[in-house]
């Protein structure tokens, strides 16, 4: 078993196949499925049941997937850790992202980073929940990921360092229901349609809220695709509940934006694995987190 082999199997896990692994890895699909069968003769064991063109983990394959990442990540800190010793002029560093924060604080740290390592080759994925986010780092999928939480996290397995704070906003067609310049109190979007995020965003967990209190809003639409929000209010589909974040964005895309009262936090967290990380990692920690906030959630 060698590291080129585990490259090869986490692919094929990854892209949900032989064919896709092989157009991503640039190989014949026969040469990764021989591949495939020399692992699985050196392990004693099958990785993937074959149905008709889908492969699914076996037992074994599962088993295998998060200790192959380790071992890539071993092999990635240790050509990293050269790096580092030439300031970082090369390297990979991938990231795991909710919609909002990705927006900001993210685009900011990011911006740094690029400025002072700009040979370094960022790679953001996209990430629906903090659940998820804390999953892809966790798992060693992504060295880091940014997330917007209203609770404590639900795992203890990242490091979690808070990176500052978002309020909600409330964003409506510039002929919507309430005025300009005027706070809107969450009584007043009894009987509304709004679009949210799905369960696991502080989002809907806002629209979850209005109802566990009694306030009848109506879910016009659900949607993981944060990008929808604009085109949909501005069509007069619902009102949405966003982040701070998307402020600017949406104001220059011809919506209003409305401070809600009481006003609703969400905090910005970035995570990363409790091993020892990459030299780009830790490089983007020193940038995007202030000394006081390391570790401090």
């Amino acid at each position: 078993m060698d590291f080129r082999q585990l490259t090869y199997f986490l692919a094929i896990v990854d892209h949900g196949g032989f064919n896709r692994a092989a157009a991503a890895l640039y190989v014949s699909q026969p040469f990764l499925s021989q591949a495939i069968q020399v692992l699985e003769r050196d392990l004693g064991s099958r990785l993937f049941h074959r149905i008709g063109r889908r492969v699914v983990l076996t037992e074994a394959g599962t088993a295998l997937v998060p200790r192959a990442r380790e071992a890539l990540h071993a092999l990635e800190l240790a050509r990293a850790s050269v790096g580092a010793v030439r300031e970082l002029r090369a390297g990979r560093l991938e990231i795991a992202a909710m919609a909002s924060p990705a927006v900001e604080p993210l685009s900011t740290m990011i911006q740094r980073f690029t400025e002072r390592y700009p040979a370094v080759l960022l790679s953001l994925r996209v990430a629906l929940t903090r659940e998820d986010v804390v999953e892809m780092v966790r798992t060693g999928g992504c060295e880091l990921g940014l997330l917007t939480t209203s609770s404590p996290l639900p795992s203890r397995d990242v490091v979690p360092h808070h990176v500052g704070e978002d309020r909600l906003v409330l964003v409506t067609p510039m002929d919507g229901p309430f005025p300009a310049g005027q706070a809107v109190q969450r009584e007043q979007l009894e009987g509304h349609r709004l679009i949210v995020g799905q369960r696991g965003t502080g989002i809907r967990a806002y629209a979850d809220d209005l109802k566990a209190q009694g306030i009848d809003v109506r879910i016009a639409v659900e949607t993981e695709h944060r990008m929808a929000f604009l085109p949909l209010v501005l069509a007069g589909v619902g009102l949405a509940v966003v982040t701070e974040s998307w402020a600017d964005l949406s104001e220059r895309a011809g919506a209003l934006v409305l401070d809600l009262e009481p006003a609703s936090v969400q905090h910005n967290i970035l995570v990363s694995r409790k091993a020892q990380l990459t030299p780009a990692a830790g490089a983007f920690l020193e940038i995007a987190v202030p000394p006081a906030h390391r570790s401090s959630l």
